[in-house]
């Protein structure tokens, strides 16, 4: 009798079909089990999905680079001194350091560099100024709401253009007024707006309260030179950013004559850490899920053996009977690891159903808030496989135990039985 025969599942299902009520009470926990399981899985695939929307747009192997204070003296510097970045240092590092995949300079008016008004038509915003080289957005990307991002043209020509984020906008505008063309008043100096953007995901270092000039175009207006306040260093794939860190770090501190220990001279921040420790934090949580998830799953299909056993008893005439008749003990066996595999199956997949069904609730309810990082929530199919074949498995596993104990029962013995 092999495992495609009509006869044989006709047995199973007859088996299982006999007493309804305990066979569905026996998958219970399977069920419950693969619900478990699957939402603990979904649910961290969310919190995955979640915190990649947050990211989206953001250059996770960037760093930025500033300076502080000396905390050391060194070849007759006192401490306390600090250094002025200048363009100079950003075509130094970019030579020596082969990790690095390119460098936007940046300078901000306010604080060292005075004050700042930006007004339009008698309307003040108090926006943060920038100036920007074009590959800023390679960074930090921008969404625009209408016109577009600073370009190579703007920096050539040092145009008097400017980028502002939507909450200058509604400072200075009225609403539904189209932006791009007007100008706007910066310190004295007029600009015409080329482009409005948003945030782009939750990630926005700057704000949208800014506008962004072209760096050229910031050096004439504002008379800053060759004077940068920091860089945003975007890092090539595959390379460690802080091992760039420390390269770039070293050449700086060489070049400024800061000792080669000073922790403070340069501030830095390495926003790849705070990736990767997500990153860890989600596998840790896949790889709990799957732990709770298997136990569960084993308790649940435990609960099935134990009913196996209960029927196996309950059938000893009928087993001695087809032991008489020849069944061999492979035959007596199979049936019973299939009504095994059987029930596990079809309590997973009722028990999947109602998972998934629950997920897309989830994924309603909270998919597409701006709080907790949570967006479709959902199984992978290779999670699937993965959960149905350790079913499988552990159902296999399992369902010998009440098979051994029916291929033990001997044909007289059992016929004897009442």
């Amino acid at each position: 009798m092999g495992i495609f025969d009509r006869d044989l599942w006709t047995e199973v299902f007859g088996t299982l079909t006999k007493n309804l009520v305990r066979t569905f009470l026996t998958t219970l926990g399977v069920i419950f089990a693969i619900i478990i399981l699957v939402l603990l899985l979904g649910s961290t695939n969310g919190m995955s999905n979640g915190f990649n929307k947050v990211f989206a747009g953001t250059a996770t192997n960037s760093m930025f680079l500033w300076t502080q204070t000396t905390s050391m003296p060194y070849k007759g510097f006192e401490r306390g001194r600090r250094v002025q970045f200048t363009l100079e240092d950003a075509d130094l590092i970019q030579k020596q350091v082969k990790e690095i995949d390119l460098i936007a300079p940046r300078i901000q008016l306010g604080n060292f560099e005075g004050t700042v008004t930006v007004n339009r038509l008698g309307k003040t915003s108090g926006s943060s100024v920038y100036g920007d080289y074009p590959s800023i957005d390679n960074v930090s990307k921008k969404r625009m709401v209408e016109g577009r991002f600073l370009n190579q043209n703007d920096m050539d020509e040092a145009k008097k253009v400017c980028v502002i984020g939507l909450d200058t906008y509604k400072l200075l505008f009225d609403k539904g007024e189209n932006a791009i063309g007007k100008t706007i008043n910066i310190n004295g100096i007029y600009f015409s707006v080329v482009g409005v953007f948003k945030r782009n995901g939750n990630i926005n270092f700057d704000g949208e309260n800014t506008v962004h000039l072209p760096f050229s175009t910031f050096q004439k207006a504002f008379n800053t030179g060759n004077r940068i306040g920091w860089m945003s260093i975007l890092i090539e794939p595959g390379k460690k950013v802080s091992v760039a860190e420390k390269k770039i770090k070293d050449i700086l501190k060489r070049k400024y004559d800061i000792h080669p220990e000073d922790p403070r001279a340069f501030g830095s921040f390495d926003f790849s850490q705070i990736f990767t420790g997500i990153n860890a934090v989600t596998l840790g949580l896949k790889g709990f899920s799957i732990f709770i998830g298997a136990l569960t799953l084993l308790a649940g299909i435990i609960a099935v053996s134990n009913i196996l056993l209960i029927t196996v008893k309950e059938r000893t005439n009928e087993i001695g009977v087809r032991r008489a008749l020849g069944a061999t003990p492979g035959v007596i066996r199979r049936q019973i690891i299939l009504e095994s595999i059987v029930l596990t199956l079809f309590a997973g997949l009722i028990g999947l159903i109602i998972s998934v069904g629950v997920l897309h609730i989830f994924d309603i309810l909270w998919g597409d808030g701006d709080g907790f990082p949570f967006s479709n929530p959902s199984v992978s199919i290779p999670q699937l496989i993965f959960s149905f074949s350790l079913m499988i498995l552990l159902s296999t596993l399992i369902g010998m135990i009440p098979a051994n104990r029916a291929v033990k029962i001997k044909p007289i013995e059992a016929l004897r039985e009442e």
